[in-house]
């Protein structure tokens, strides 16, 4: 066997339904169009989201407020969670990938460090923002803050 006497399997390929052939066929005359108006022409379109004279839902629908393009989305992570991310991962250096690895915060995420919670031991952090509380509990527990 080899690709010039390949074929499909048996009852796969039907014919083309050939429209406008005459009244034997069983699709001549109006070809399934139905008779006159906009859908039986050559050249119908319709736009997209028209309703057929109705107000369509995009224009009922009351619009209001605003996504700024510039906003900056922290993920946010609390000084109490990084004595556990420390301790599941062994080290006391934790970057950003650390807190990918645990699961905290996707690799598309930035984070920001809060100051909710209490941390014991010295820890070196990476992060793209930090707050003041959370600065002050690092420091006071001799850790220390790195912004990516």
């Amino acid at each position: 066997m080899d690709l010039s006497n390949l074929k499909p399997a048996e009852g796969s390929v039907k014919n083309k339904k050939r429209l406008g052939r005459g009244a034997g066929s069983g699709w001549g005359g109006t070809a399934g169009r139905g008779h006159k108006g906009a859908k039986s022409r050559s050249g119908y379109k319709i736009k997209a989201g028209f309703e057929g004279g109705q107000m369509p839902l995009q224009r009922r629908v009351p619009k209001f407020g605003f996504r700024s393009p510039n906003k900056v989305v922290y993920h946010v992570v609390n000084v109490g969670q990084l004595q556990g991310v420390a301790d599941k991962i062994g080290k006391s250096e934790l970057s950003f990938h650390d807190f990918v690895s645990v699961g905290l915060v996707g690799k598309k995420d930035l984070i920001k460090i809060l100051g909710d919670g209490e941390i014991s031991t010295s820890v070196k952090v990476e992060a793209h923002a930090f707050s003041k509380s959370a600065q002050e509990a690092i420091e006071k527990a001799g850790g220390e803050m790195i912004k990516l």
